[in-house]
């Protein structure tokens, strides 16, 4: 994703604590170098501005002279999301209980569930006594099925989740992108004092800016992301069959790529499989969305359960309606009958009928988009979230024993 310099305020700069006369230091630890450069660049560059040493700690294999370039320290990881193996799990472990060991950082930032858990363990591996412990931060982007099914293997693993994140987290915060998640986390026994509500990753509401609807006589809508069972591709998919099937003029865009690393994604054939019907059209991933949303009228992700998806913030930050599930995530960026149209999670009639219900009235489609457009830029540009996150640092570091 593209986006512009963060500028910091002032007072929130000069509140950085100072230590013993040197800038204190931030690590990043996030398993994808790209999930680094699109999801967490803007609080990185807070914390750079305010005085902080910036070192990101990931998988490089695409951004890797991106992120050096901004003036971050890359260190390189040998950790994929999954499919490490136990020997391979073990010596990511190591590793990173190593870098700890050798940054001495004042902080570091834990990005997604893997490196909450192997950064949290390396962290006790590399301060066995606590003296000289990092102050973390882990944030949760969201938890998918994990804490939203009901089934006696979903409670043992909440079960389990809840009490690894309790024993890791000890007096640093965790963040969520949403309130379900929040309620969520609560419920299981997470300290609610140790709960922070940080809205996402930011939107560039200047990169992102409204788009005038196309004039294809076609109604186009788009789902962007991972191409993902659990974001709801093959449901957009046979919802825009079905209104295909009705004579209603809808094709389906969609944009991004396969998730090899994900149990959950469609497969090469699949999405082949897919793209071979009427109508439907796989771009793969799309290196600026505005390209996507300059064809499209309409958004569309009928996802299970998310953090908070930046691809509808995109979306509704380009001034087009939204059809999602009424889903967490998905509904702090769908205000319903507002920003867009909310339905039932896996209800594939619903969803049809709200994509021809939009599709049917560009009267609807500006006024929801306008009002999306003024929703993020409300609640959800880069700028704030990237400062209610450098606020959290500072308090952190305020909090360490030493700091002054």
């Amino acid at each position: 994703m593209h986006s512009v310099p963060v500028t910091t305020s002032p007072s929130l700069a000069s509140a950085t604590p100072a230590l013993g006369g040197r800038r204190p230091k931030l690590v990043f630890l996030v398993t994808e170098d790209w999930y680094f450069w699109s999801h967490r660049l803007p609080m990185a560059r807070a914390a750079r501005d305010a005085g902080f040493e910036v070192v990101v700690a990931t998988r490089v294999r695409d951004h890797g002279a991106a992120i050096r370039g901004e003036g971050f320290r890359l260190v390189p990881l040998a950790w994929r999301r999954r499919g490490d193996g136990i020997v391979g799990a073990l010596r990511a472990l190591a590793a990173i209980a190593e870098l700890y060991r050798r940054e001495h950082a004042d902080l570091v930032h834990h990005v997604a569930l893997k490196p909450i858990l192997f950064g949290g363990l390396a962290s006790r591996l590399a301060f066995p006594g606590g003296r000289g412990r990092p102050a973390t931060v882990a944030a949760v982007t969201g938890f998918g099925s994990a804490f939203g099914a009901a089934t006696g293997f979903a409670r043992i693993k909440r079960a389990l989740l809840s009490r690894l994140l309790r024993h890791l987290i000890s007096a640093g915060r965790v963040v969520v992108q949403n309130p379900d998640d929040h309620a969520a986390l609560a419920a299981a026994g997470i300290d609610a004092a140790r709960l922070v509500l940080i809205r996402g990753s930011g939107v560039d509401t200047k990169h992102f800016a409204p788009l005038a609807e196309p004039v294809d006589p076609t109604i186009a809508v788009a789902l962007v992301g991972r191409m993902l069972r659990s974001k709801g591709v093959p449901d957009a998919v046979a919802a825009v069959r079905r209104l295909r099937n009705a004579g209603l003029a809808i094709d389906l865009l969609l944009a991004g790529p396969i998730d090899p690393d994900n149990r959950d994604t469609l497969t090469e054939w699949e999405m082949s499989e897919l793209a071979a019907v009427p109508g439907i059209s796989w771009l793969g991933r799309v290196a600026d969305v505005r390209e996507v949303w300059q064809r499209a009228a309409i958004a569309v992700l009928p996802s299970i359960r998310e953090g908070l998806p930046k691809a509808l913030l995109e979306a509704a930050a380009c001034a087009r309606p939204i059809v999602a599930s009424d889903a967490p995530g998905c509904r702090d960026v769908v205000r319903d009958g507002v920003t867009g149209l909310l339905v039932p999670p896996g209800d594939i009639d619903a969803l049809a009928a709200a994509l021809a219900q939009l599709a049917a009235d560009p009267a609807q489609r500006r006024a929801m988009g306008m009002a999306g457009r003024a929703l993020v830029e409300r609640e959800f540009g880069d700028e704030r979230v990237a400062q209610d996150t450098l606020a959290l640092y500072q308090t952190l570091l305020r909090e360490r024993p030493g700091a002054r």
